[in-house]
């Protein structure tokens, strides 16, 4: 065999080598964008579950509030108002996450679905801190004035430290409870589960393909 067959075949056996690692490469990352479509679309049905569930919740309380309106127990009216109203801010940012799952698309570039995901992952943190915000108006809302009135010092003080305590840890969770807590055992407590993990996983999935892209271009 003459010398130039050999480097013929050489090149057409590297040329082929090659088409089968672009290949790979591109199996490699249309599995990757499958996936984070399947890990966007778990979050769904929790996400539909939560806002029905609340709009059914702060449309209750809200007839509870006007119902109880004309013999004003202010407690009542003022926790009642304060809960339902962080619950709906959180209703309007579990319908802008829906809406950035749905609007995911995994033909479009990886860039654009990092920045959706990002942008999911931070109102996931935000919702969470509001949410919590409503922990001091679980203690408040049964007050009355014939309990201020006939109570004793000990329910007084029970009281106290329990609105105190909740108000406490409802300061200190809006305050900690960001990003740079995740790898903290009580954030994985509170974020484990279909709202955080499989916006986790397709993070660092989406990164993978990013990768494979670099690796391509160099």
């Amino acid at each position: 065999m003459e010398d130039n067959e050999i480097i013929n075949l050489w090149r057409s056996y590297g040329q082929k080598l090659e088409e089968n690692l672009q290949l790979n490469r591109k199996n490699a990352e249309d599995i990757t964008r499958l996936k984070v479509k399947s890990f966007l679309a778990s979050m769904k049905p929790l996400k539909i579950f939560t806002i029905a569930a609340g709009i059914i919740w702060v449309g209750a309380i809200d007839l509870m509030i006007i119902k109880a309106f004309p013999a004003a127990n202010w407690f009542f009216i003022i926790s009642a108002g304060i809960q339902v109203l962080l619950t709906k801010l959180a209703i309007i940012i579990y319908l802008y996450q829906l809406i950035l799952i749905y609007k995911a698309d995994i033909s479009e570039p990886v860039l654009e679905t990092q920045h959706k995901l990002a942008r999911l992952k931070s109102t996931t943190i935000l919702v969470t801190r509001i949410l919590f915000l409503q922990l001091p108006v679980w203690t408040t809302f049964y007050w009355n004035k014939s309990m201020l009135e006939n109570g004793n010092m000990a329910l007084y003080l029970i009281q106290i430290v329990i609105t105190l305590s909740f108000t406490l840890v409802a300061i200190w969770l809006f305050r900690n409870i960001k990003y740079e807590n995740k790898d903290k055992k009580w954030f994985r407590l509170i974020f484990d589960g279909k709202e955080w993990t499989p916006v986790l996983k397709s993070i660092e999935l989406l990164n993978q393909v990013k990768e494979y892209k670099t690796d391509n271009a160099n």
